[in-house]
């Protein structure tokens, strides 16, 4: 509260005021508003990532590639923020198998929900059913875990080179959940895909010293 002393000296008409206010109130009306806030706002839910990464067991290269090539995508981060993929079993005669893209919506995000379309038509459905409140968020999730098991969904094998970045691999997995792919894993990179790599920097100049 604001207090107004009043003085005068004599016979002066002169007044002097001192005025002071008092803000302990507003305190008491902050730690109301803090208390407030903290039983309103809803604690953001820690979101996490299945990733499975490779184990210390030396895996050959044919046994990386025993999915069925139809769901099979590789993809390789080079240097530079490039990024490569193929489809299936890597074909090393054939430099032009190993294709160039990026990480933009028009690029790897655009391979993947080409590959993936079916299962993210069923997810679009079932975000739309949720936002019409004709299912819950449970609901949801039940079914899109569900969903995801499509035995003819792609399975993602990513592989970095040394050139990559941490921000490259950051990437990469943020494309795997928004195209809503179940089935991708970390692996180390062969000897085959580093020659996909070179091939095709030179244009399948080694691929013809091989023919020779």
């Amino acid at each position: 509260m604001a207090e107004i002393q009043e003085s005068s000296k004599g016979g002066s008409k002169q007044k002097k005021f001192t005025v002071r206010v008092d803000f302990t109130p507003m305190v008491d009306m902050n730690m109301l508003l803090i208390t407030f806030f903290m039983l309103c706002t809803s604690l953001s839910k820690p979101q996490t990532m299945e990733i499975s990464m490779p184990t210390n067991d030396k895996v050959s290269e044919e046994e990386q590639t025993k999915v069925q090539e139809s769901r099979a995508i590789t993809i390789l981060l080079g240097g530079d923020d490039k990024v490569y993929y193929y489809f299936g079993t890597p074909n090393y005669e054939d430099y032009t198998s190993l294709k160039e893209t990026t990480y933009q919506a028009d690029g790897l995000r655009a391979v993947l929900l080409d590959r993936n379309k079916d299962v993210v038509a069923k997810i679009n459905d079932l975000k739309k059913q949720m936002l019409d409140e004709k299912i819950t968020e449970d609901q949801f999730k039940a079914e899109a875990a569900e969903i995801k098991k499509d035995k003819a969904a792609p399975v993602v094998m990513i592989k970095g080179t040394d050139e990559s970045s941490y921000k490259n691999l950051i990437d990469a997995l943020d494309e795997m959940q928004i195209c809503n792919i179940s089935k991708y894993a970390i692996v180390d990179i062969t000897e085959g895909d580093e020659f996909l790599l070179e091939n095709l920097a030179k244009a399948g100049e080694l691929t013809k010293n091989i023919d020779r």
